[in-house]
């Protein structure tokens, strides 16, 4: 055997590509990245429940903030057109599901004494009502002469 054929066999076995015909192949040295411009993304929107079950609030605090409805708004709740949920009356925070209703739904009321459970019990304790203007509890406790010379003046 020659020095040239041992020359290209050598060749052949350093080069898989040449004795095909396709010469050489470059490999790449690094692996790719990707890019990184205009990738940062967005803040958090801080969704989730703000007050929690026992938690006094006032007219206009938020509750929840979510995107759709997971929760709903229950009695003395009212729902932005973000559905956000707010109190409007002052109270305590509960959290309850309404059994029989569409896949048991969460709702989030106000009770206006801290012992009570919603959902209400209406038959028995009436409607839960809330006016702001005047302490109706106040005034039953007073005589009528004096709930008239308060309201008067």
């Amino acid at each position: 055997m020659s020095l040239q054929t041992l020359w290209r066999c050598a060749d052949v076995l350093r080069n898989p590509f040449r004795a095909a015909g396709l010469g050489s192949v470059r490999t790449a040295t690094k692996r790719a990245g990707g890019t990184v411009s205009n990738h940062g993304g967005s803040p958090g929107k801080r969704l989730g429940v703000k007050k929690f079950s026992d938690e006094y609030v006032i007219p206009g605090n938020i509750l929840v903030r979510q995107r759709g409805t997971v929760f709903h708004p229950g009695q003395h709740v009212k729902m932005g057109r973000d559905h956000t949920l707010y109190a409007t009356v002052p109270g305590f925070v509960r959290f309850y599901k309404v059994p029989g209703t569409r896949k048991d739904r969460k709702f989030v009321g106000i009770v206006l004494e801290r012992g009570e459970k919603l959902p209400r019990d209406e038959t028995n304790r009436g409607r839960s009502r809330y006016f702001g203007l005047v302490d109706l509890n106040a005034l039953d406790k007073e005589s009528p002469s004096q709930a008239t010379a308060t309201a008067l003046s």
